[in-house]
């Protein structure tokens, strides 16, 4: 019996969150290596490549639902998951099955081992959907970039139909460089020669890039209608237009029904997210930038609703920063330490409050429906562990 038939999609995850495979380790010279033993299947697709600090992910949902409504076979790649690796390889919305996803990352995990690649967890992922979106003859990939840009392991594409990039801030500072200018320069990889870029800002790494490549270049303007865009929140504006800019550029021929009723479908969780029944706003800023757009959206949308907090953070970003952002006097918090080697501690949280806040334990049951409009907000990375320890429907 193959040995695929076996393989679980557990299995498949102990491979990945091994010690060896969980880590970031830029560049393309495995994901190049392992892809060329596969046939090279990023080849044979046609691609939307998507970077930037913040919005990329609402920008590839926005894009994957209006080419869905088109009739196209649309692939999406983003991250991170909220619940499971599944969620990251999608077609036409289905994520990858348990079984495929787990033979593919067998048949992958297994090849590189023969030939002495050490690939990443994030690079077995993108070469797992590579292989996939070409097996299954998808017409565009929607890609969005894990780290960075320029060795990002998204980036072993040679041509795109265009490439996004999204609002620039500081965060990977440690990887990508300690301004905006150094990190714009490490997102403007993936603006590839003579293939159109979309960007928010006029940055002069994009300009200098796009240039050197003769890659057509476009400053948008943000878009200030959203009324018919499912997503909500003043960020959205930005986002909706990059992504109509895309549609415009790449495929002209769609009509603006087509495109309205793929944004009225576009589901895209944890992004200033409502939960009804808890008066509970999910968010997944995780850096100041998505702090800043967070707070827009409270005062806009709930500009007198007394406050509740759960935030918990990964110590690698500035949390002081987003703390002293994000609290005021009279705001509740908590404070919560969640499952993963790199989450602050109660203790690193509240020495960089500005309000005294309490540890989420095991024991403590928050008031949901005391009157309190309540927010998680911090890290991607606790949403799973908070949405079960709190009953939070989320998807």
């Amino acid at each position: 019996m193959d040995r695929k038939e076996n393989y679980n999609y557990t299995q498949a995850t102990d491979i990945l969150t091994s010690a060896g495979k969980f880590r970031v380790s830029l560049g393309l010279e495995r994901i190049s290596s392992i892809l060329e033993l596969l046939g090279n299947p990023q080849d044979k697709l046609n691609c939307i490549h998507v970077a930037g600090t913040n919005g990329k992910g609402s920008v590839c949902a926005i894009l994957a639902s209006i080419l869905k409504e088109a009739g196209k076979k649309v692939g999406m790649y983003t991250s991170p998951h909220i619940f499971r690796y599944t969620e990251r390889i999608q077609i036409n919305g289905l994520q990858i099955s348990d079984t495929d996803f787990a033979g593919y990352v067998l048949e992958i995990t297994d090849l590189a081992n023969e030939n002495n690649i050490d690939l990443t967890e994030f690079e077995i992922l993108t070469s797992v959907m590579f292989k996939y979106f070409a097996d299954n003859n998808v017409e565009v990939v929607v890609l969005e970039t894990g780290l960075g840009g320029r060795l990002d392991a998204t980036n072993v594409i040679k041509k795109n139909l265009c490439s996004i990039i999204t609002h620039i801030d500081m965060d990977h500072t440690e990887k990508l460089g300690n301004t905006t200018d150094k990190i714009a320069a490490e997102k403007a990889g993936i603006i590839k020669p003579h293939c159109p870029c979309i960007v928010c800002e006029g940055k002069e790494a994009f300009y200098d890039k796009a240039m050197e490549v003769d890659a057509p270049l476009e400053v948008i303007i943000p878009y200030s209608n959203t009324d018919k865009l499912s997503l909500k929140g003043i960020n959205q504006q930005e986002n909706l237009s990059l992504a109509l800019a895309a549609i415009d550029t790449c495929f002209p021929n769609i009509t603006q029904d087509v495109i309205d009723n793929g944004l009225a479908n576009v589901h895209h969780p944890c992004r200033f997210q409502y939960i009804k029944d808890k008066n509970l706003i999910i968010d997944g800023a995780h850096n100041p930038n998505g702090i800043s757009s967070l707070i827009k959206n409270l005062e806009l949308y709930y500009p007198f609703e007394k406050r509740r907090f759960i935030f918990g953070c990964l110590r690698n970003k500035d949390y002081p920063k987003m703390l002293n952002q994000l609290l005021k006097n009279n705001d509740e918090v908590y404070f919560y330490h969640f499952c993963n080697p790199n989450s602050a501690t109660f203790e690193e949280l509240q020495k960089a409050s500005p309000v005294q806040g309490k540890e989420l334990t095991s024991d403590i049951q928050i008031p949901f429906n005391d009157g309190k409009l309540n927010i998680i907000c911090g890290s991607f990375y606790m949403l799973s562990e908070l949405a079960q320890k709190l009953d939070i429907n989320i998807l």
